[in-house]
Protein backbone atom coordinates (compact mmCIF):
# COMPACT_ATOMS: atom_id res chain seq x y z
CA UNK A 1 0.00 0.00 0.00
CA UNK A 2 1.25 3.47 -0.90
CA UNK A 3 2.47 5.59 2.00
CA UNK A 4 0.14 8.44 3.00
CA UNK A 5 2.92 11.02 2.71
CA UNK A 6 2.66 13.17 -0.45
CA UNK A 7 5.00 12.30 -3.32
CA UNK A 8 7.94 14.66 -3.63
CA UNK A 9 7.80 14.72 -7.42
CA UNK A 10 5.06 13.97 -9.98
CA UNK A 11 5.26 13.86 -13.77
CA UNK A 12 2.08 14.51 -15.75
CA UNK A 13 1.99 13.29 -19.35
CA UNK A 14 -0.38 15.26 -21.58
CA UNK A 15 -0.93 18.92 -22.39
CA UNK A 16 -4.72 18.80 -22.72
CA UNK A 17 -7.26 19.90 -20.14
CA UNK A 18 -6.93 16.81 -17.93
CA UNK A 19 -3.15 17.03 -17.76
CA UNK A 20 -2.88 20.79 -17.28
CA UNK A 21 -5.73 20.88 -14.76
CA UNK A 22 -4.19 18.09 -12.67
CA UNK A 23 -0.75 19.70 -12.89
CA UNK A 24 -1.92 23.06 -11.59
CA UNK A 25 -3.88 21.41 -8.78
CA UNK A 26 -0.76 19.43 -7.78
CA UNK A 27 1.29 22.63 -7.82
CA UNK A 28 -1.29 24.33 -5.62
CA UNK A 29 -0.75 21.51 -3.14
CA UNK A 30 2.96 22.29 -3.10
CA UNK A 31 4.06 19.19 -5.01
CA UNK A 32 6.94 19.54 -7.43
CA UNK A 33 5.36 18.75 -10.81
CA UNK A 34 6.59 18.49 -14.38
CA UNK A 35 4.18 18.38 -17.30
CA UNK A 36 5.43 16.69 -20.46
CA UNK A 37 3.67 16.81 -23.84
CA UNK A 38 4.45 15.36 -27.25
CA UNK A 39 3.81 18.71 -28.98
CA UNK A 40 2.53 22.15 -27.97
CA UNK A 41 -0.13 22.44 -25.29
CA UNK A 42 -3.71 21.70 -26.42
CA UNK A 43 -2.48 19.98 -29.58
CA UNK A 44 -4.77 16.97 -29.11
CA UNK A 45 -8.45 16.44 -28.43
CA UNK A 46 -8.69 19.56 -26.23
CA UNK A 47 -7.90 21.67 -29.28
CA UNK A 48 -10.64 19.96 -31.30
CA UNK A 49 -13.41 19.81 -28.72
CA UNK A 50 -16.90 21.25 -29.08
CA UNK A 51 -16.41 21.94 -25.35
CA UNK A 52 -20.10 21.99 -24.42
CA UNK A 53 -20.50 22.10 -20.64
CA UNK A 54 -23.47 19.89 -19.87
CA UNK A 55 -24.98 16.81 -18.30
CA UNK A 56 -27.88 16.56 -20.73
CA UNK A 57 -29.88 13.47 -21.72
CA UNK A 58 -29.41 10.07 -20.07
CA UNK A 59 -26.32 8.67 -18.38
CA UNK A 60 -25.49 6.77 -15.19
CA UNK A 61 -26.23 8.47 -11.87
CA UNK A 62 -22.53 8.48 -10.95
CA UNK A 63 -21.56 10.05 -14.26
CA UNK A 64 -24.29 12.66 -13.92
CA UNK A 65 -23.09 13.61 -10.43
CA UNK A 66 -19.51 13.94 -11.62
CA UNK A 67 -20.54 16.12 -14.54
CA UNK A 68 -22.60 18.36 -12.26
CA UNK A 69 -19.53 18.78 -10.03
CA UNK A 70 -17.57 19.62 -13.17
CA UNK A 71 -20.05 22.32 -14.17
CA UNK A 72 -19.95 23.67 -10.61
CA UNK A 73 -16.20 24.27 -10.88
CA UNK A 74 -16.72 26.22 -14.10
CA UNK A 75 -19.39 28.29 -12.35
CA UNK A 76 -16.82 29.20 -9.73
CA UNK A 77 -14.31 30.10 -12.44
CA UNK A 78 -16.92 32.15 -14.29
CA UNK A 79 -17.67 34.13 -11.12
CA UNK A 80 -13.96 34.92 -10.84
CA UNK A 81 -13.78 36.04 -14.48
CA UNK A 82 -17.34 37.23 -15.25
CA UNK A 83 -16.37 39.00 -18.47
CA UNK A 84 -14.25 36.21 -19.95
CA UNK A 85 -15.12 35.67 -23.61
CA UNK A 86 -13.82 32.09 -23.44
CA UNK A 87 -16.27 30.81 -20.79
CA UNK A 88 -19.98 31.41 -21.17
CA UNK A 89 -23.17 30.08 -19.59
CA UNK A 90 -25.84 30.97 -22.14
CA UNK A 91 -27.63 27.63 -22.21
CA UNK A 92 -27.93 24.69 -24.57
CA UNK A 93 -30.72 23.85 -27.01
CA UNK A 94 -31.32 20.30 -28.24
CA UNK A 95 -33.79 18.70 -30.62
CA UNK A 96 -34.14 15.34 -32.36
CA UNK A 97 -35.05 14.29 -35.88
CA UNK A 98 -38.72 13.93 -36.76
CA UNK A 99 -38.77 10.15 -36.83
CA UNK A 100 -39.55 7.16 -34.63
CA UNK A 101 -36.37 7.77 -32.65
CA UNK A 102 -37.42 11.23 -31.44
CA UNK A 103 -36.90 11.08 -27.68
CA UNK A 104 -37.34 14.71 -26.69
CA UNK A 105 -40.48 14.35 -24.57
CA UNK A 106 -39.06 11.39 -22.61
CA UNK A 107 -35.68 13.11 -22.14
CA UNK A 108 -37.43 16.23 -20.87
CA UNK A 109 -39.31 14.19 -18.27
CA UNK A 110 -36.09 12.41 -17.28
CA UNK A 111 -34.13 15.65 -16.85
CA UNK A 112 -36.94 17.29 -14.92
CA UNK A 113 -37.14 14.32 -12.52
CA UNK A 114 -33.40 14.69 -11.88
CA UNK A 115 -33.80 18.37 -11.10
CA UNK A 116 -31.68 19.24 -14.14
CA UNK A 117 -32.95 22.63 -15.34
CA UNK A 118 -34.88 21.97 -18.55
CA UNK A 119 -37.61 23.69 -20.56
CA UNK A 120 -39.58 21.98 -23.33
CA UNK A 121 -40.14 24.57 -26.06
CA UNK A 122 -42.21 24.43 -29.21
CA UNK A 123 -40.61 26.06 -32.25
CA UNK A 124 -42.55 29.32 -31.86
CA UNK A 125 -41.37 29.66 -28.24
CA UNK A 126 -37.64 29.39 -28.86
CA UNK A 127 -36.95 32.98 -29.87
CA UNK A 128 -38.09 34.25 -26.46
CA UNK A 129 -35.85 31.80 -24.63
CA UNK A 130 -32.66 31.98 -26.67
CA UNK A 131 -31.78 34.01 -29.78
CA UNK A 132 -30.24 33.02 -33.08
CA UNK A 133 -32.18 29.89 -34.09
CA UNK A 134 -34.21 29.38 -37.27
CA UNK A 135 -37.42 28.00 -35.72
CA UNK A 136 -38.37 26.40 -39.04
CA UNK A 137 -35.56 23.87 -38.57
CA UNK A 138 -36.87 22.68 -35.19
CA UNK A 139 -38.97 19.52 -35.43
CA UNK A 140 -42.63 19.49 -34.37
CA UNK A 141 -41.84 17.61 -31.14
CA UNK A 142 -40.03 20.70 -29.91
CA UNK A 143 -36.64 21.28 -28.31
CA UNK A 144 -35.18 21.16 -24.81
CA UNK A 145 -33.53 24.33 -23.54
CA UNK A 146 -31.15 23.83 -20.61
CA UNK A 147 -30.45 27.34 -19.25
CA UNK A 148 -27.61 26.23 -16.97
CA UNK A 149 -25.38 24.84 -19.71
CA UNK A 150 -22.46 26.62 -21.31
CA UNK A 151 -19.23 26.31 -23.26
CA UNK A 152 -15.53 26.92 -22.81
CA UNK A 153 -12.69 27.58 -25.21
CA UNK A 154 -10.27 24.94 -23.95
CA UNK A 155 -7.06 26.29 -25.54
CA UNK A 156 -7.71 29.63 -23.80
CA UNK A 157 -8.39 27.94 -20.46
CA UNK A 158 -5.32 25.72 -20.81
CA UNK A 159 -3.25 28.85 -21.40
CA UNK A 160 -4.58 30.46 -18.20
CA UNK A 161 -3.92 27.32 -16.14
CA UNK A 162 -0.45 26.85 -17.64
CA UNK A 163 0.46 30.41 -16.69
CA UNK A 164 -0.56 29.76 -13.09
CA UNK A 165 1.26 26.42 -13.09
CA UNK A 166 4.51 28.06 -14.15
CA UNK A 167 4.06 30.84 -11.57
CA UNK A 168 3.76 28.15 -8.89
CA UNK A 169 7.07 26.65 -9.96
CA UNK A 170 5.80 23.96 -12.31
CA UNK A 171 7.87 22.90 -15.32
CA UNK A 172 6.32 22.43 -18.77
CA UNK A 173 8.19 20.48 -21.42
CA UNK A 174 6.63 20.58 -24.90
CA UNK A 175 7.55 18.86 -28.18
CA UNK A 176 9.07 15.99 -26.20
CA UNK A 177 7.78 13.21 -28.44
CA UNK A 178 5.74 10.19 -27.41
CA UNK A 179 6.04 9.35 -23.73
CA UNK A 180 6.58 6.01 -22.03
CA UNK A 181 5.94 5.40 -18.34
CA UNK A 182 8.82 3.67 -16.57
CA UNK A 183 7.77 0.84 -14.29
CA UNK A 184 10.42 -0.60 -11.95
CA UNK A 185 9.93 -3.05 -9.11
CA UNK A 186 6.21 -3.05 -9.78
CA UNK A 187 5.54 0.70 -9.51
CA UNK A 188 5.77 3.83 -11.66
CA UNK A 189 9.17 5.49 -11.37
CA UNK A 190 9.20 8.14 -14.07
CA UNK A 191 8.77 9.00 -17.73
CA UNK A 192 10.98 8.79 -20.81
CA UNK A 193 10.15 10.28 -24.20
CA UNK A 194 10.93 9.46 -27.81
CA UNK A 195 13.26 12.46 -28.02
CA UNK A 196 15.44 11.23 -25.17
CA UNK A 197 13.94 13.06 -22.23
CA UNK A 198 13.85 11.41 -18.81
CA UNK A 199 12.17 12.47 -15.57
CA UNK A 200 12.16 10.47 -12.35
CA UNK A 201 9.02 10.61 -10.24
CA UNK A 202 7.24 9.14 -7.25
CA UNK A 203 3.98 9.14 -9.23
CA UNK A 204 2.97 9.58 -12.86
CA UNK A 205 -0.35 10.74 -14.28
CA UNK A 206 -0.94 9.61 -17.86
CA UNK A 207 -3.41 12.02 -19.51
CA UNK A 208 -2.35 11.58 -23.13
CA UNK A 209 -5.80 11.45 -24.71
CA UNK A 210 -6.36 8.71 -27.26
CA UNK A 211 -2.87 7.29 -26.61
CA UNK A 212 -3.67 6.25 -23.04
CA UNK A 213 -4.84 2.66 -23.76
CA UNK A 214 -1.79 1.90 -25.93
CA UNK A 215 0.69 3.34 -23.43
CA UNK A 216 -0.96 1.48 -20.55
CA UNK A 217 -0.81 -1.73 -22.60
CA UNK A 218 2.99 -1.41 -22.67
CA UNK A 219 2.85 -2.09 -18.93
CA UNK A 220 0.62 -5.13 -19.46
CA UNK A 221 -2.58 -3.37 -18.41
CA UNK A 222 -5.85 -3.05 -20.33
CA UNK A 223 -8.27 -0.16 -20.69
CA UNK A 224 -11.22 -0.59 -23.05
CA UNK A 225 -11.00 1.78 -25.99
CA UNK A 226 -13.70 2.98 -28.38
CA UNK A 227 -11.89 6.09 -29.62
CA UNK A 228 -13.11 7.37 -33.02
CA UNK A 229 -11.53 9.92 -35.31
CA UNK A 230 -13.36 13.22 -34.91
CA UNK A 231 -13.63 16.39 -36.97
CA UNK A 232 -14.18 19.92 -35.64
CA UNK A 233 -14.71 22.75 -38.10
CA UNK A 234 -14.36 26.41 -37.17
CA UNK A 235 -15.99 29.03 -39.36
CA UNK A 236 -14.77 32.51 -40.09
CA UNK A 237 -16.21 35.09 -37.65
CA UNK A 238 -19.60 36.56 -38.49
CA UNK A 239 -22.01 38.85 -36.69
CA UNK A 240 -24.81 36.65 -35.38
CA UNK A 241 -27.04 36.60 -32.26
CA UNK A 242 -26.60 32.91 -31.33
CA UNK A 243 -25.34 32.49 -27.77
CA UNK A 244 -26.40 28.98 -26.78
CA UNK A 245 -24.82 25.69 -27.82
CA UNK A 246 -27.02 23.88 -30.37
CA UNK A 247 -27.19 20.10 -30.53
CA UNK A 248 -29.37 19.23 -33.56
CA UNK A 249 -29.93 16.09 -35.65
CA UNK A 250 -27.37 17.05 -38.30
CA UNK A 251 -24.95 19.47 -36.64
CA UNK A 252 -23.78 20.74 -33.26
CA UNK A 253 -22.84 24.42 -33.05
CA UNK A 254 -20.94 26.36 -30.42
CA UNK A 255 -20.03 30.07 -30.48
CA UNK A 256 -16.33 30.94 -30.14
CA UNK A 257 -14.66 33.89 -28.40
CA UNK A 258 -13.88 35.61 -31.72
CA UNK A 259 -17.44 35.49 -33.10
CA UNK A 260 -17.04 32.36 -35.19
CA UNK A 261 -18.75 28.99 -34.77
CA UNK A 262 -17.34 25.55 -33.95
CA UNK A 263 -19.18 22.72 -35.73
CA UNK A 264 -19.24 18.95 -35.50
CA UNK A 265 -21.56 16.01 -36.16
CA UNK A 266 -21.67 12.23 -36.07
CA UNK A 267 -22.05 11.87 -39.83
CA UNK A 268 -19.04 14.06 -40.62
CA UNK A 269 -16.85 11.94 -38.33
CA UNK A 270 -17.81 8.88 -40.36
CA UNK A 271 -16.60 10.58 -43.55
CA UNK A 272 -13.05 11.16 -42.29
CA UNK A 273 -10.60 9.11 -44.39
CA UNK A 274 -7.73 7.49 -42.48
CA UNK A 275 -4.83 6.81 -44.81
CA UNK A 276 -2.45 3.86 -44.54
CA UNK A 277 0.28 6.11 -43.11
CA UNK A 278 -2.03 7.30 -40.34
CA UNK A 279 -2.72 10.71 -41.86
CA UNK A 280 -6.25 12.01 -42.35
CA UNK A 281 -8.12 13.26 -45.38
CA UNK A 282 -11.29 15.36 -45.34
CA UNK A 283 -13.44 15.59 -48.45
CA UNK A 284 -14.49 19.12 -49.48
CA UNK A 285 -18.09 17.85 -49.60
CA UNK A 286 -17.89 17.01 -45.89
CA UNK A 287 -16.77 20.51 -44.96
CA UNK A 288 -19.34 22.11 -47.25
CA UNK A 289 -22.03 19.83 -45.86
CA UNK A 290 -21.31 20.90 -42.28
CA UNK A 291 -21.48 24.56 -43.24
CA UNK A 292 -24.79 24.01 -45.03
CA UNK A 293 -26.32 22.11 -42.11
CA UNK A 294 -25.23 24.85 -39.71
CA UNK A 295 -26.66 27.59 -41.90
CA UNK A 296 -30.04 25.81 -42.00
CA UNK A 297 -30.51 26.00 -38.22
CA UNK A 298 -29.15 29.51 -37.70
CA UNK A 299 -31.41 32.55 -37.81
CA UNK A 300 -31.13 34.28 -41.18
CA UNK A 301 -29.43 31.23 -42.73
CA UNK A 302 -26.08 33.06 -42.99
CA UNK A 303 -23.44 32.11 -45.51
CA UNK A 304 -20.66 30.45 -43.54
CA UNK A 305 -17.04 30.06 -44.59
CA UNK A 306 -14.35 27.69 -43.35
CA UNK A 307 -11.86 29.26 -41.00
CA UNK A 308 -9.93 26.09 -40.16
CA UNK A 309 -10.54 22.59 -38.91
CA UNK A 310 -8.98 19.94 -36.71
CA UNK A 311 -9.11 16.18 -37.06
CA UNK A 312 -7.82 13.39 -34.81
CA UNK A 313 -8.73 10.90 -32.08
CA UNK A 314 -11.61 11.72 -29.71
CA UNK A 315 -10.92 9.75 -26.50
CA UNK A 316 -13.83 7.47 -25.59
CA UNK A 317 -13.41 4.48 -23.24
CA UNK A 318 -14.79 1.12 -24.29
CA UNK A 319 -17.88 1.38 -22.09
CA UNK A 320 -18.37 5.12 -22.61
CA UNK A 321 -17.69 5.95 -18.96
CA UNK A 322 -14.64 7.89 -17.71
CA UNK A 323 -11.45 6.18 -16.56
CA UNK A 324 -9.78 7.97 -13.64
CA UNK A 325 -7.36 6.89 -10.96
CA UNK A 326 -4.45 4.65 -10.04
CA UNK A 327 -3.82 1.37 -11.81
CA UNK A 328 -4.53 -1.26 -9.20
CA UNK A 329 -1.63 -3.44 -10.34
CA UNK A 330 0.97 -0.62 -10.56
CA UNK A 331 1.18 1.77 -7.59
CA UNK A 332 1.99 5.34 -8.53
CA UNK A 333 0.64 4.96 -12.08
CA UNK A 334 -2.47 7.13 -12.53
CA UNK A 335 -4.57 7.59 -15.67
CA UNK A 336 -7.14 10.04 -17.02
CA UNK A 337 -9.01 8.89 -20.12
CA UNK A 338 -12.48 10.11 -20.96
CA UNK A 339 -14.92 11.74 -23.31
CA UNK A 340 -16.46 15.00 -22.03
CA UNK A 341 -13.02 16.39 -21.32
CA UNK A 342 -14.32 19.94 -21.20
CA UNK A 343 -17.10 19.30 -18.67
CA UNK A 344 -14.90 17.09 -16.49
CA UNK A 345 -11.60 18.91 -16.96
CA UNK A 346 -11.47 20.99 -13.78
CA UNK A 347 -13.08 18.50 -11.40
CA UNK A 348 -11.05 15.55 -12.71
CA UNK A 349 -7.80 17.45 -12.30
CA UNK A 350 -8.75 18.46 -8.76
CA UNK A 351 -9.77 14.96 -7.64
CA UNK A 352 -6.83 13.20 -9.27
CA UNK A 353 -4.36 15.64 -7.73
CA UNK A 354 -5.94 15.01 -4.35
CA UNK A 355 -5.66 11.23 -4.78
CA UNK A 356 -2.04 11.48 -5.88
CA UNK A 357 -1.19 13.73 -2.93
CA UNK A 358 -3.07 11.86 -0.20
CA UNK A 359 -3.34 8.26 -1.40
CA UNK A 360 -7.07 8.37 -0.60
CA UNK A 361 -9.59 7.35 -3.26
CA UNK A 362 -12.33 9.91 -3.78
CA UNK A 363 -15.88 8.46 -3.74
CA UNK A 364 -16.93 10.53 -6.78
CA UNK A 365 -14.52 8.44 -8.86
CA UNK A 366 -15.49 5.08 -7.34
CA UNK A 367 -17.21 3.66 -10.43
CA UNK A 368 -14.65 5.01 -12.88
CA UNK A 369 -11.58 3.05 -11.82
CA UNK A 370 -9.36 1.49 -14.51
CA UNK A 371 -9.48 -1.95 -12.88
CA UNK A 372 -13.04 -2.47 -14.09
CA UNK A 373 -11.54 -3.49 -17.45
CA UNK A 374 -9.39 -6.22 -15.89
Amino acid sequence: MRAPTPPSRVVVVGGGIFGVSAAVHLARLGIRTTLVNDGPLANGASGRSLAWLNSARRRSDAYHRLRLAGIDRYRTLSAKYPDAASLRFDGGLTWDADDAGNDIAAVFDYERELGYHAQLLMPDQIAKATPGVDARSVTRQGAIFNPGEGWVDLPSLIGVLAKEFRALGGEIVTDAGRAMVEVQDGRARGVTTAKGGHWSADAVLLAAGGEVPAIVAEAGQHIGDDTPIALLVRTKPIKHPLKAVLNTPRVAIRPTPDGAFALDSAWSEEEVIVNADGSYEIKPSTLEGLLLEASKVLEGNPQLEIGDYGVGPKPIPGDGEPVFGELQAIPGYFVAFSHSGATLGLIAGELLADEIATGKRHPLLATFRPERFT
